[in-house]
């Protein structure tokens, strides 16, 4: 069996093992991991960007990408309620890739870290045929304020803080290479986490999660593990007027 035939969520499953460790609230299986300390409720996340998948250098500035690593962090923490703190940051690099370009990918990072009151305390670095960028976030979160993907109720509406759609529509953008759809492309090379906005709705809400992976499948994981449905009406998903029309130029469908 190849992973191809079961995908990411499916290997995730066969290879999870519930943790033993009393202090362990949350392991596998949410948007980050939460653990008990002596001071409280402690996050922890990592996410790994690679060059030709997650980015490209024809697409992205160095700054760019440093940035874009960091807020898909910041949004895992965000997703649980919680307040980011510290990164590590491990990079394997090509050996002949200019010093510049790290130097700018850093001031990216740091430039996000700022914006969220975040420091980068340390990190890992190797050498490799391609730029691969993995982080580590942890964060703290209150008793209180702590959302897990197992806490929808039946009757719960559903929400989404923002249109959605223009992180597809902004790779196909570039794929396909058209001209114009500045807005819908800068979106693409410049998410933003909704860490804010998650910490305001934080204290009135049952669940909550990161959908970069799309709405359907990330519905799919809120039920899954609160064990209850869904019902979805379409025309009610916010989709901006720039995703329909970059859907309408590519002739494809903007819900997909």
């Amino acid at each position: 069996m190849k992973i191809k035939e079961i995908g990411e969520f499916g290997l995730i499953d066969r290879i999870t093992k519930k943790s033993k460790k009393k202090d362990v609230l949350i392991g596998i299986g949410d948007d980050a991991a939460v653990v008990k300390t002596k001071k409280g409720l402690e996050i922890l996340t990592t996410d790994c960007l690679v060059e030709g998948d997650h980015f490209k250098k024809d697409w992205f500035t160095p700054q760019q990408i440093g940035m874009k690593a960091i807020e898909i962090n910041v949004s895992d923490v965000a997703a649980m309620g919680g307040i980011p703190k510290y990164v590590l940051v491990s990079l394997c690099l090509p050996e002949d890739i200019d010093i510049d370009f790290v130097e700018d990918m850093y001031k990216g990072m740091w430039k996000t870290c700022g914006k969220y009151n975040i420091e980068i305390i340390g990190g890992n670095m190797t050498h490799s045929k391609q730029i691969i960028i993995s982080i580590t976030l942890t964060g703290e979160v209150s008793k209180k304020n702590l959302l897990l993907r197992s806490g929808a109720k039946i009757g719960d509406y559903i929400f989404i803080s923002g249109p959605i759609g223009n992180g597809r529509a902004g790779l196909r953008v570039f794929q396909e290479n058209l001209e114009d759809f500045n807005q819908v492309k800068k979106k693409y090379l410049e998410p933003r986490a909704r860490l804010n906005f998650a910490l305001k709705i934080a204290p009135y809400v049952n669940s909550m999660i990161d959908i970069s992976d799309g709405l359907a499948p990330e519905i799919k994981h809120i039920c899954d593990e609160s064990k209850c449905g869904a019902v979805i009406y379409k025309e009610k998903i916010p989709i901006n007027d720039d995703v329909r029309s970059t859907a309408r130029a590519l002739n494809e469908d903007e819900y997909n």
